[in-house]
């Protein structure tokens, strides 16, 4: 099992930050019917609830735009993958479909508004996870968007490199068809202990429900 621990340097810019961590054996998919269509009705519910300007006020986007700012990063310009999600759906636009454990992931994060990791656990270097802050041209290839500039935006880093950001995971973690363990990180900028714990309860059922999810394991931050 991962460790997972913050530095000091994320502790004096976002105190406020509570991380949880979930891992669990998986079988992964191309694509799951039964999971769509439980998009596609949460995707109708959400439509009606919420417009593009009212998630601005969620407590979970609102902190992690926060928490980006005092990172010395520009959230508009670097959107937190939560966000782009939400404001996505909200356009009228349909979600990407890449695989069944993406897909869910996906789901999980418009629901709760968090930007969440997922990795592939046999791709990390090492057994630790030190969550900072991007430095000045460090390298960073994003999931599909190239060289990323991480530059003063909140990064997780393994013995090797950065492997996860709000915006983006990267290339060399990413979750594939061979993945059978799984990690994903839900990133609480708000601090919201109790709404973490229901968005880990959420993903854990998805996982049972879609992706064979077993032998789960939750993860604290040190």
């Amino acid at each position: 099992m991962m460790r997972i621990q913050c530095s000091e340097e994320i502790k004096r810019a976002c105190p406020e930050f509570r991380g949880m961590a979930l891992e669990a054996t998986v079988v992964n998919t191309p694509y799951s019917a039964e999971l769509w269509s439980e998009i596609e009705r949460f995707t109708t519910e959400y439509r009606a609830r919420y417009t593009v300007d009212s998630i601005k006020e969620m407590p979970s986007i609102q902190a992690t735009r926060t928490a980006y700012k005092r990172c010395g990063k520009d959230p508009s310009r670097y959107r937190p993958s939560g966000e782009a999600l939400c404001r996505r759906l909200l356009r009228g636009l349909e979600l990407y479909k890449v695989d069944t454990i993406v897909d869910l992931i996906n789901l999980v994060s418009i629901a709760s508004g968090y930007s969440i990791g997922g990795f592939d656990a046999d791709k990390f270097a090492g057994d630790t996870l030190t969550l900072g802050i991007g430095r000045a041209g460090e390298p960073y290839e994003g999931i599909g968007r190239g060289e990323l500039n991480i530059e003063g935006m909140p990064v997780y880093r393994d013995a090797i490199g950065g492997v996860g950001t709000p915006t983006s995971d990267h290339e060399r973690t990413k979750l594939s068809l061979a993945t059978t363990r799984l990690l994903a990180i839900v990133n609480g900028y708000d601090g919201n202990t109790a709404h973490l714990q229901e968005t880990i309860d959420y993903m854990k059922t998805l996982l049972e429900k879609y992706a064979e999810g077993s032998e789960f394991a939750m993860i604290e931050f040190e």
